[in-house]
């Protein structure tokens, strides 16, 4: 969870101004020579430290500078019952202070290294990402061990930064989006974890104590469920003895995985009163495995039916041909536990009702009639165009990486993606579009004051 910097980080940054400009710097050549790598070949290499911790690493030593990137399986899923919340506060409190060091003590020490560490909690993954110089690789991991084994989790922080969240909970009452996506979750998962906001409530979240962080600390950091990747300035022997310094007195095992969660939802309608000129709606239905055979012709599919560009059906059929929307898509959502296919637009409340029949229809008639060959092919040069784009600096090349080890891919992916998307053929597309898109299953959760549109079932 990233969150505004201490005060203290604030001065200490002001009085490092080499250090500020040197980081920049770096981090410009390191976009460069991004760029550089997703036209070339990425050279991906399985590292196992001497201690039996693996890694894959993409080697460069044109600029001193590596990203880490890693993430432990079971993110918010793994709260305890009763302390819903309690993993992302702990996540949010790991850089406010570790070890001998209070936060801002442990403040002035990252950016004294011109370091950064970001930490994130969602549904599946707690996520660590660290950048560092090559010439402070060890100070800094020295300072990222001390938050993954002696954090401190002092009151006053956990307050104030309790405090953060609380008011982001607040916010979130008052948002359409947000509503409609508690609502949603809450149809699509019912009392699976995945069925509620892993930030939790305001009465969870502000009854977390002291001790919860370090309950919640404990079942998510252990080696059963790491994935580790790194890019830059840094070898494999190197790399290995890093991790075991790192990462290797951590425990062998944390709290059991939940279960996998059904998909619940029923086709329909489900509107939530709100004030506002504007309705927001997402909408879903049940999806596909990211390891399913058909994923690669549902994933164009959903290209061609409603994924990133203005070409796609639900974009032309909803915005260009109708004026009813300024943009409408759809997306897989793939999850360890469950799989959903959804969607999202917004719209005047005078226009929403025929915004979703429009949807609906489009759902009608892919599943019918399938879709052109000049379709397939516009889907496929969009994908395959795209993906390079994405390796567009070392830590989202890092982040990509423990991706893929995460969905059980082969380090060869980056590779060989772009052909399985060539490879879908249309009759792969229109058969998976059969057997996939549900019109019947599609459920709607609209939050505003839609005219003419009221909840069914």
């Amino acid at each position: 969870m990233s969150r505004n910097r201490t005060q203290a980080r604030a001065i200490a940054r002001d009085q490092r101004p080499l250090m500020r400009a040197l980081m920049g710097l770096v981090t410009g050549l390191a976009l460069l020579l991004a760029a550089q790598m997703a036209r070339a070949e990425i050279d991906i290499q399985e590292v196992t430290s001497p201690g039996g911790i693996n890694a894959w690493l993409v080697e460069d030593h044109s600029i001193p500078f590596t990203a880490l990137e890693l993430r432990f399986r079971g993110g918010t899923s793994l709260d305890a019952p009763g302390k819903r919340g309690g993993i992302y506060l702990m996540a949010g409190l790991l850089e406010e202070g570790s070890g001998d060091m209070r936060a801002q003590d442990y403040a002035r020490a990252l950016e004294a290294l011109a370091a950064d560490f970001s930490y994130d909690a969602d549904k599946d993954t707690v996520s660590i990402s660290a950048r560092f110089l090559s010439e402070n690789r060890d100070e800094a991991a020295e300072l990222l061990r001390q938050t993954l084994l002696e954090p401190r989790f002092d009151q006053d922080a956990l307050d104030r930064v309790r405090a953060q969240v609380l008011v982001g909970l607040k916010s979130d009452e008052t948002d359409p989006n947000a509503i409609a996506g508690k609502k949603f979750a809450a149809l699509a998962f019912g009392d699976h974890p995945y069925g509620s906001s892993g930030k939790g409530t305001v009465a969870s979240v502000s009854a977390l104590t002291r001790q919860d962080m370090f309950a919640a600390h404990e079942a998510v950091f252990a080696r059963d469920r790491l994935y580790v990747s790194a890019v830059g300035d840094i070898s494999p022997e190197e790399l290995g003895t890093l991790l075991d310094d790192l990462l290797g007195d951590l425990p062998a095992e944390g709290a059991p995985m939940p279960g996998p969660a059904e998909v619940l939802l029923k086709g329909g309608v489900t509107v939530v009163p709100f004030a506002t000129p504007q309705s927001v709606a997402l909408f879903g239905q049940k999806g596909i495995d990211r390891h399913d055979p058909d994923f690669f012709a549902a994933y164009v599919l959903n290209q061609i039916l409603g994924g990133g560009s203005f070409e796609t059906r639900l974009m032309r059929e909803v915005r260009t041909k109708r004026g009813l929307t300024y943009g409408v898509y759809s997306y897989l959502v793939p999850r360890d536990l469950a799989a959903t296919y959804m969607g999202s637009l917004a719209s005047a409340n005078e226009k929403m009702a025929e915004a979703v029949g429009v949807v609906r229809d489009q759902w009608v008639a892919t599943a019918t009639d399938g879709v052109t060959p000049e379709e397939l092919s516009d889907a496929k040069t969009y994908l395959t165009g795209a993906y390079p784009l994405r390796f567009n600096g070392n830590g989202q090349i890092a982040s990509i990486l423990v991706a893929m080890q995460m969905d059980d891919l082969p380090p060869d992916y980056v590779l060989t993606r772009n052909a399985k998307v060539e490879a879908v053929t249309l009759e792969d597309v229109n058969r998976v579009a059969g057997e996939l898109l549900d019109p019947e299953g599609l459920r709607f959760v609209v939050v505003g004051e839609p005219k003419g549109l009221k909840s069914s079932n």
